[in-house]
C-alpha cells in the first residue's frame, strides 16, 4: 500500500483504481496516477486510474471486485452506476499458501478467572437463558433486580460479579421438535449455558413451548447444580412466582461466584470472535488488516480466532482455501459456501443482495469487494479447521466458523461456540456489545472516530492516515485484546449493551 498521494490509496500495484482519503472534486489531478478526476468522488470510494471497458474486470487487491457494466474513463468514480457483480472462477489451490506457524518462545498473559474445573473466563457473569420467547419477560424482570443502574445496593456486595443479564430470545416453539432449528438452538443455548464467562446460570421456560428444557439439557450434555438451576412458569405458579424464585436462586449463587480472583493464564486460552458492521471503504485499508495482524500475532501467542460471516467471503473463498492446513479443511469451508448459494436460490435470494446500503454509502459495490475486505480480519496463518453455527471450537489457531452476515446472529454462533471476546470493526459507526464476552469496536476512520468516540475503543484510522503501519496499529490491537480480557471494560459495556444482541439464527419454516 503506498502513501505517496495524499489524496488516494493504492492498494496493489495491478490495481486498475485507487481510494478516495478524502472527498475529490472534478478536476483534482491525482499526481501519482497521472490521472485527474472527473466528477465527485466521496470518501472511501473508488477512482479509475485507466480507463476501463465494458465487461472488463475490475480489480482492488489485485483481485476481482466485479465487472464494468458500461465503459469506465481514467478519472471517473468507479461505484453501483458502472460496476456489477459477476461470478467468476476461482483457483482454490488448495493448501498452497499454508506454512508452519511460528510459535513465540514466552506467549504473553492476560488476569484472566480461572473456573473450578479449569475453563479460563474474561468476564464473570450471572446468566439467566430463555427456553422460549413466552418466558423472556420473567427472565428479564430477574435481571433487572440486579442492575446496578437502578438498584445499585443488589451488587454492593460482589465487586468481582460483572452483572446479571437475562439473554432472551424470539424462537423455541412453532418448529419441529425434530430437525435443524431445534438442533442449532439448543447448540446455541447450550454452548452458552457452559461459557466460562458465567459463574452461574438458570434456564427458564413456560412449560408447554417445543423446546423443552428436558430436551435441551439432554441434547447439549448440562446436568443441574448448584450454579446451573431450570424452572418453567407454569410449574413455578406464574409469572410473580417465577420472578422471586428467580431472584432467590441469583442471591443464593452470587456468593460463591463473587469469590473469584484473577491471576495470569497464558493468551493461548484467548479465543477471539471477528466481526465487521457498517462496513465502508476504508475498511479493508485500515482496520480489518490491522485486525488481521493482530490475529497473526494472537495465534503466534498460542490463541485462536474465529472468523465467520459466509456471505462476506463469498468470491473470495479461494484466498483462505490456499491457507488451509489440509485439503479436508477446504473442503468443508467450500461444502459451507456451497449451502449459502443453495439457501439463496431456495429463497429467491441472491449472494450479491449483501452490502447494505450503509456499505454502499461507504463505497463498497459488490459482494467481491466485501468479502475481500472482511478476510483481511484473518491475517496470514492457516486454517485450521471449519465449524458449523455454535459447534464448540476445540482446534487452536484461526479457524472458520459457518455463520450469517447480520452482526448479532454472527457474534451470537461465536460466543456459542467459546469466543471470550470479540474484535469488531466498523467504518459507518456500529454501536454494539455482546454478552457474556466483551466487545472492542475498531474504527476503519478518523472521522468516525471524532464522530463516535463514545463507541468506539480504537481508531484505526491512523492507518490511513499515515500515522501508523498496519503491524504497528496491530501490535496496539493485540495489547488491547490482552488487556480487555483481563478486566478492561469496553465502551460498550459502559454503556451496557449486550443482552438485546443475543440473537440465535433462525432457522427453517415458523409454523
Amino acid at each position: 500500500m503506498s502513501h505517496n498521494d495524499t489524496a488516494v490509496i493504492r492498494i496493489h500495484p495491478a490495481d486498475n483504481v485507487v481510494i478516495a482519503r478524502r472527498q475529490l472534486v472534478s478536476g483534482t489531478r491525482l499526481e501519482s496516477e497521472g490521472v485527474t478526476v472527473q466528477g465527485l468522488v466521496p470518501p472511501g470510494h473508488k477512482v479509475a486510474v485507466r480507463a476501463i471497458a465494458a465487461g472488463e474486470p475490475v480489480r482492488r487487491y489485485n483481485q476481482i471486485i466485479g465487472v464494468a457494466r458500461q465503459p469506465i474513463a481514467a478519472g471517473q468514480h468507479v461505484h453501483t452506476q458502472n460496476l456489477e457483480f459477476s461470478a467468476f472462477q476461482r483457483d482454490y489451490a488448495v493448501g498452497q499458501g499454508a506454512h508452519p506457524t511460528e510459535y513465540v518462545a514466552e506467549p504473553a498473559t492476560f488476569d484472566g478467572i480461572v473456573r473450578a474445573d479449569g475453563r479460563i473466563a474474561t468476564r464473570n457473569y450471572i446468566g439467566i437463558l430463555t427456553s422460549v420467547n413466552c418466558s423472556a419477560t420473567v427472565a428479564r424482570a430477574i435481571a433487572d433486580h440486579f442492575r446496578r443502574d437502578i438498584h445499585p445496593d443488589a451488587l454492593a456486595a460482589c465487586p468481582n460479579v460483572d452483572g446479571v443479564v437475562a439473554l432472551t430470545h424470539g424462537a423455541g416453539c412453532a418448529t419441529g421438535s425434530e430437525g435443524e432449528p431445534l438442533k442449532v438452538l439448543r447448540r446455541t443455548l447450550g454452548g452458552y449455558a457452559r461459557h466460562a464467562n458465567f459463574g452461574g446460570l438458570m434456564v427458564v421456560g413456560l412449560g408447554c413451548e417445543t423446546n423443552q428444557i428436558g430436551g435441551l439439557m439432554e441434547q447439549e450434555g448440562l446436568r443441574e447444580s448448584g450454579l446451573l438451576h431450570t424452572f418453567n412458569i407454569q410449574d413455578t405458579g406464574g409469572t410473580r412466582k417465577t420472578v422471586a424464585r428467580g431472584i432467590e436462586l441469583v442471591e443464593r449463587m452470587l456468593e460463591q461466584a463473587n469469590q473469584v480472583q484473577r491471576q495470569p493464564v497464558p493468551a493461548s486460552h484467548l479465543t477471539v470472535g471477528l466481526q465487521c458492521g457498517g462496513s465502508d471503504g476504508y475498511s479493508g485499508i485500515s482496520a480489518n488488516p490491522a485486525l488481521g495482524a493482530a490475529v497473526d500475532l494472537l495465534v503466534r501467542h498460542g490463541g485462536t480466532a474465529i472468523l465467520s460471516e459466509t456471505p462476506e467471503i463469498y468470491g473470495g473463498e479461494h484466498l483462505l482455501t490456499r491457507r488451509a492446513q489440509t485439503p479436508a479443511v477446504a473442503d468443508k469451508l467450500l461444502a459451507r459456501v456451497r449451502w449459502w448459494e443453495d439457501y439463496c436460490a431456495r429463497n429467491d435470494a441472491e449472494m450479491d443482495n449483501n452490502p447494505s446500503a450503509g456499505n454502499k454509502a461507504g463505497g463498497l459495490t459488490t459482494i467481491l469487494e466485501k468479502s475481500l475486505g472482511a478476510i483481511a480480519k484473518s491475517g496470514t496463518t492457516n486454517l485450521t479447521d471449519v465449524f458449523e453455527y455454535a459447534e464448540p471450537v476445540r482446534s487452536r489457531g484461526l479457524v472458520f466458523m459457518d455463520t450469517p452476515g447480520y452482526d448479532p446472529v454472527s457474534a451470537t454462533g461465536q460466543v456459542a461456540g467459546g469466543a471470550n471476546l470479540i474484535c469488531f470493526t466498523t467504518g459507518r459507526g456500529s454501536a454494539y456489545g455482546c454478552a457474556p464476552a466483551p466487545s472492542l469496536k475498531l474504527s476503519t476512520n478518523t472521522a468516525l472516530w471524532q464522530r463516535q468516540s463514545d463507541d468506539i475503543d480504537i481508531n484505526c484510522g491512523e492507518v490511513v492516515d499515515g500515522a501508523q503501519s498496519v503491524a504497528q496499529m496491530g501490535e496496539r490491537i493485540f495489547q488491547l485484546m490482552l488487556q480487555t480480557a483481563s478486566g478492561r471494560r469496553t465502551r460498550s459495556e459502559e454503556h451496557g449493551y449486550g443482552q438485546n444482541e443475543f440473537v440465535p439464527w433462525q432457522l427453517g419454516a415458523v409454523m
